[in-house]
């Protein structure tokens, strides 16, 4: 048995190393970040300061453009092209924060379009029968990915990539690549493409933009203060250690690739408004556009880190670029410098590769 002056040396090399430990940490904490680090950890806690700050410097220069771009009437246009692009960029963040994408977001979105308007205009189905129909058919669709990437285990790029040519090419079959007239359909169809006033800017906004608004902060509410929107985080932070934990991560997955299918559905309500049609050629731009948004948003593409407030101004960031190269003109002495519109898309392509580097070089922050 031994007794207290035995156990003293035992002790004391534990509180020297204890001691050591605790002087390290010292040590490297006294160091004074610096200006860079500083500005990393801030952009890796709050990830959409940069979609933000990025949007008032490109509002600046576009307004020096062209006189009108800062106007009701240009303001309420792009809130009509971000309303689509931002619609489907809700159900694309959440399957990005899982370390997924989908490559199918419009495709899916034009067909329920497709199928809504084909089954009120065509077979006379009451429209909220038609709407139920297609909500129903983009949640299938949604699922569909679900399965193939958690029961077959195929990576969800391949998978969505195969959906993408599937669902178009279903498309073009089911419309007979006519456009279908918003006119004979039922008018809920069309109901979310109805302009109402809004006070004080003197100009009239689609109900679609208000709904989407309400997407945007209900899925908000979802992410910040649900067991599902921890979980979605978790799984695509580490799945591993997510199961390890319980959270049954297929499950999760399956369920977001759902619900993402009924948001994409909803925004293919939403185009039938704003076009007053069902056309099967609409929406070429809107996969890379809804990723676009997602990524400048500050949305990480390795999963577990962003929010859908990002995605909202990564998605008016797209409306903005594509709005302001269309109709900006800038002076430069005897020169006249008028954008085509090829770059348009050089651009978008440009923020996307420029974001994706911020977010690698913001992931190191805990480095």
């Amino acid at each position: 048995m031994s007794g207290p002056e035995d156990r003293r040396p035992e002790e004391a090399s534990a509180q020297a190393r204890a001691l050591a430990v605790e002087g390290e940490i010292t040590e490297a904490d006294r160091q004074t970040p610096t200006t860079l680090q500083r500005v990393q950890r801030l952009l890796h806690r709050y990830p959409w300061l940069a979609p933000l700050a990025f949007l008032a410097v490109m509002l600046l220069i576009f307004s020096f453009g062209n006189e009108r771009f800062l106007t009701p009437f240009n303001a309420s246009l792009i809130v009509q092209q971000v309303m689509f692009v931002g619609t489907l960029a809700i159900g694309q963040t959440i399957i990005i924060l899982t370390a997924g994408i989908d490559l199918s977001v419009g495709a899916i979105a034009v067909f329920v379009s497709v199928i809504m308007g084909k089954l009120s205009a065509d077979f006379g189905v009451p429209g909220v029968g038609a709407l139920l129909v297609g909500f129903m058919f983009g949640t299938a669709a949604g699922l569909l990915n679900g399965v193939l990437i958690t029961r077959l285990r195929l990576p969800p790029f391949i998978v969505t990539l195969g959906t993408l040519s599937i669902f178009f090419a279903l498309n073009l079959f089911v419309s007979a690549s006519t456009t279908i007239d918003g006119r004979d359909m039922d008018p809920i169809m069309t109901w979310t493409g109805t302009r109402i006033d809004v006070p004080f800017i003197e100009t009239a906004v689609p109900i679609s933009s208000f709904l989407m608004l309400g997407m945007f902060a209900i899925m908000w509410y979802v992410l910040k203060y649900t067991s599902w929107g921890r979980h979605i985080y978790a799984t695509g932070d580490d799945p591993e250690a997510s199961r390890l934990i319980g959270i049954k991560v297929d499950r999760v997955l399956l369920a977001v690739y759902g619900v993402a299918g009924f948001i994409y559905a909803v925004g293919g309500w939403f185009l039938l408004g704003r076009l007053g049609a069902a056309s099967p050629q609409a929406g070429q731009d809107a996969n890379l556009d809804s990723i676009t948004a997602v990524v400048i948003g500050g949305t990480s593409l390795f999963g577990g880190r962003g929010t859908v407030i990002g995605t909202l101004l990564g998605a008016i960031i797209v409306g903005v670029a594509r709005n302001g190269l269309a109709i900006s003109q800038f002076t430069i002495g005897e020169v006249s410098i008028k954008f085509d519109p090829l770059w348009q898309g050089f651009t978008i392509g440009v923020l996307v590769i420029v974001f994706v580097a911020l977010d690698q070089w913001v992931r190191r922050v805990s480095s």
